[in-house]
């Protein structure tokens, strides 16, 4: 049926959008305090860096640059292995797979495919699905799938110690690789309690896996040095091999401070700990407070009696946490009372293990070059192998795994610390609350630092671009280039001076970024719209006059910002979401500069309509919630006794007139009342046009280009979700939008659907579930010139432009045309992703309403 309620997927979520800066925000102002934070919403630039990480929902900092979906470890109050995951961005590989199943009951089900008694390697199993639970594991060959690869295509990129270290880890027995996979996915800066580690039906023998993990191993002399690198006080700790390591570290030898030892314990835990000490306390932080100030003043009073041998573990060494210089106690007693504390803290929890950080390291780097990416989830490693089983039919295109992304050892080390940079200036900037002067000269410092190697680099890097790689072919290369971090630390560092009033500089920081063409091509519309914004109220009085008044001058200026607006209008790589605000001040600055009516650009075919406001009226349905009346029994109520119902959540629940007062949501509400006004239409959220892209974009999708195909089982190229997609196939697609424009769309449409869709071939965004026929009349109720524009706004920023389209689309083939319609209940409101899409399809030509939600009445159930 065509009025089909559809609801959003996973990838209907903004994942991120453009927020300019209005004059309310004081972009340019002193450093008054700001209002309290919104959520940051991403650039497209972002699609790989770090600031992802604004999605955890925690408030301080990540623990680590190279992000990963964390499994909880001890301090939570189950082990169980079904916790579920934090939410969590897609790396470019895994956007890139199938949306298999990915759950335990789907490992499970891979993993119970056995076969019969005998050996067989990880990629016999993988060629015939046959696995024997207690011998193999999906998640050791998703490791080992990653480190043969990488060892087999890249090996240039490790020295003579870290082969070694690999040599040893494939020496391990099964059940020391399978412990050490899974506490590699969990938080592995953690301890993690032995006795929790609750793996039985792949470890038969935990201690002796443990003991493994746990084993010295000698390494060859380590030649490598630590290497500080621009923007890096010093190089992080334990990121270098020593002579010898060990793949796990044991609380035996390791915890040796009250405040490490008390973060192992669990609230309950510690409330007894805390009663047996006498401290109170309303939270766990307050109670880790006062045990510790406890432990100051008592000294070495508390459990006298207790020995080292009546702990599983004994403590190596014994240093006080808190500076016993500050409380004027001497050493010996403050290391004595909070080795109390510490030994009656591992009694309770029993021996502990960690991963070692040299090996952690070292297999975090094999894993960033593998999935070309600095995050990775425990889906990442499994759903490749998920995906390569599955029984889909994938588009053919040529794999190309490229094995020269970093062309050196060198490259990627000074990778993998530029990325360690660009967290700390996004802590600063970020993670930290408000942002103070001080935060920002720190940036600024940084900054400095990093823009003589970033000028070194962008000329290497544009040597390679002009003697090596035909036009666009090292577009999705670049990314994994130190330069393309660094050019995100000098834009982050460009805005710090304008925080700072230094606008002269600032202004020549954007003339250099937008002089390069090879990084960050999402954010060019961005820098021009600064620059002008600089060069009409700042920089005319920062320049020399040369001869010329005040007045003149100012004009002169004015003159320029225009030429930068121009300039941006016409640069291929400046995206069409910026187009509209370059229009608007340009149009400003020629009423401004008196220019003649008959020399002025004209806008007026992408002028903007404001949508329609249109109230639609139902009858809303509250469960669970008693409204009083005169004889004590719950009521319908109407009118604006509405307004005194508290909801508990943001869902609505709606009668739908014709279905037969049956419920259902808001949008499917609105969405009747449209089909009684003569319209067709699906609740989507832009699945209509993720849909028509992959239709008539099918076989640019899947052209080859070198380096973005790197497995057989992928439903788009790994850049379509960077801002390397549209410059790489320029021609191609503007060859697409051109016919598309012309009418061409539908004859494309369905010589797709002849081919592929028997297949139900794998494409990102195609639902095979909506009728051609429906499709056919989209295509043909759309304006050419609309369609285009539309599929153009995807093709630059496919991944940021799949949220905020609006709710309901809606076609009518008798009136030859189609509709969107954004649904709101009462006190919703527009979101800034929601707000730029209308701005593109009202400037596209396209009718936009907005369809408000009004309760006549409210039924109680």
């Amino acid at each position: 049926m065509v009025l089909t309620v559809r609801t959003s997927a996973s990838h209907n979520q903004m994942l991120g959008q453009r927020v300019a800066h209005p004059p309310s925000t004081n972009f340019d102002e002193d450093f008054e305090i700001p209002a309290a934070k919104r959520l940051k919403r991403l650039n497209s630039a972002d699609s790989l860096s770090l600031l992802q990480q604004e999605n955890e929902t925690h408030n301080g900092p990540p623990e680590s640059s190279l992000r990963r979906t964390e499994i909880a470890d001890s301090e939570v109050e189950t082990d169980d292995e079904e916790e579920k995951l934090p939410h969590s961005s897609q790396t470019e590989l895994e956007s890139a797979l199938p949306p298999v199943r990915t759950d335990k009951e789907a490992i499970a089900e891979y993993e119970a495919t056995r076969a019969a008694e005998g050996d067989m390697d990880f990629k016999d199993r993988l060629g015939q699905r046959k696995w024997i639970q207690g011998k193999s594991s999906i998640y050791v060959d998703a490791f080992v799938l990653a480190l043969e690869t990488v060892l087999d295509e890249e090996s240039h990129l490790f020295d003579e110690a870290e082969s070694a270290v690999f040599q040893r880890w494939k020496d391990l027995s099964y059940e020391g690789q399978y412990l050490y996979v899974r506490l590699f996915l969990r938080k592995t800066a953690a301890w993690h309690r032995i006795n929790r580690l609750r793996y039985y039906g792949d470890i038969a023998d935990l201690n002796t896996a443990v003991d493994e993990l746990l084993r010295f191993h000698s390494l060859p002399a380590v030649t490598a040095t630590k290497r500080i690198a621009p923007g890096e006080a010093e190089p992080p700790k334990d990121t270098v091999l020593e002579n010898s390591f060990t793949f796990a570290d044991s609380s035996t030898d390791h915890i040796d401070s009250l405040e490490e030892a008390s973060s192992l314990l669990m609230l309950e835990e510690l409330k007894t700990l805390a009663k047996e000490a006498k401290v109170q306390g309303k939270n766990k932080r307050d109670l880790l407070h006062a045990l510790r100030k406890t432990s100051q003043k008592q000294g070495g009073l508390g459990w006298s009696g207790l020995k080292r041998s009546d702990t599983e573990e004994s403590v190596k060494s014994e240093q006080s946490i808190d500076c016993d210089e500050e409380i004027g106690l001497p050493n010996g007693l403050g290391t004595n009372r909070d080795s109390h504390f510490i030994r009656k803290i591992l009694t309770t929890t029993g021996p502990c293990i960690r991963l070692s950080s040299p090996a952690l390291k070292l297999f975090e780097r094999v894993h960033l070059v593998f999935y070309r990416s600095t995050e990775w989830t425990e889906k990442s490693l499994t759903t490749i192998i998920l995906a390569r089983i599955s029984r889909r039919n994938f588009p053919e295109y040529i794999v190309s795994r490229s094995n020269n992304i970093f062309s050196s050892r060198s490259t990627l080390l000074e990778f993998e610390a530029s990325i360690r940079t660009q967290f700390a200036v996004d802590t600063l900037l970020e993670f930290s609350g408000t942002v103070t002067k001080d935060s920002l000269q720190k940036v600024r410092s940084i900054f400095e630092e990093v823009y003589p190697r970033w000028l070194t680099i962008l000329a290497e890097e544009q040597q390679k671009e002009d003697r090596i790689y035909e036009s666009g072919e090292g577009a999705y290369l670049r990314r994994f280039s130190p330069a393309w971090v660094y050019t995100r630390i000098v834009h982050k560092g460009t805005a710090v001076l304008g925080r700072f009033k230094e606008h002269k500089r600032e202004h020549r920081m954007l003339c250099e970024l937008l002089d390069q063409h090879l990084f960050h091509a999402a954010r060019r519309g961005a820098w021009y719209q600064r620059k002008a914004l600089l060069e009409e109220h700042y920089m005319w009085a920062l320049s020399p006059q040369d001869g010329r008044n005040e007045e003149t001058q100012k004009k002169h200026w004015k003159r320029t910002a225009l030429r930068t607006c121009e300039d941006g209008l016409q640069d291929r790589d400046c995206h069409l979401i910026y187009h509209h605000d370059l229009q608007k001040r340009i149009s400003k600055l020629e009423r401004q500069l008196n220019i003649p009516k008959r020399l002025q650009h004209d806008f007026g075919h992408v002028r903007l309509a404001k949508p329609i406001e249109r109230y639609v009226q139902g009858t809303r349905v509250e469960h669970d919630a008693t409204i009083p009346s005169h004889n004590g029994r719950r009521r319908s109520i109407t009118g604006t006794d509405t307004a005194n119902i508290t909801r508990r959540s943001t869902k609505t629940i709606w009668l739908d007139p014709l279905e037969n007062n049956g419920e259902c949501s808001v949008e499917a509400m609105c969405l009747s009342f449209y089909r009684s006004e003569g319209w067709k239409g699906y609740h989507s959220e832009g699945g209509i046009i993720r849909t028509l892209f992959g239709y008539l974009f099918y076989d640019i999708l899947f052209t080859y280009i070198p380096n973005v195909f790197q497995t057989a089982f992928q439903t788009c190229p790994l850049d379509l979700h960077t801002d390397a997609f549209y410059p790489s196939r320029f021609s191609e697609m503007n060859a697409r939008l051109n016919a598309i424009s012309n009418g061409e769309g539908v004859d494309i449409l369905r010589k797709v659907h002849e081919k592929e869709k028997e297949r139900q071939t794998c494409v990102v965004g195609v639902d095979w579930g909506f009728e051609i026929e429906d499709l056919v009349e989209i295509v043909e109720c759309f304006d050419g010139e609309a369609l285009s524009t539309i599929c153009k706004v995807m093709a630059q920023e496919y991944q940021q432009r799949g949220g905020g389209i609006p709710d309901l689309f809606l076609w009518d083939k008798g009136r030859g045309s189609v509709m969107f319609a954004e649904v709101k209940s009462e006190n919703d409101r527009l979101s800034d992703t929601q707000r730029l899409w209308i701005d593109v399809l009202s400037g596209a030509g396209v009718k936009v309403e907005l369809c408000n939600a009004v309760a006549k009445e409210v039924v109680v159930r």
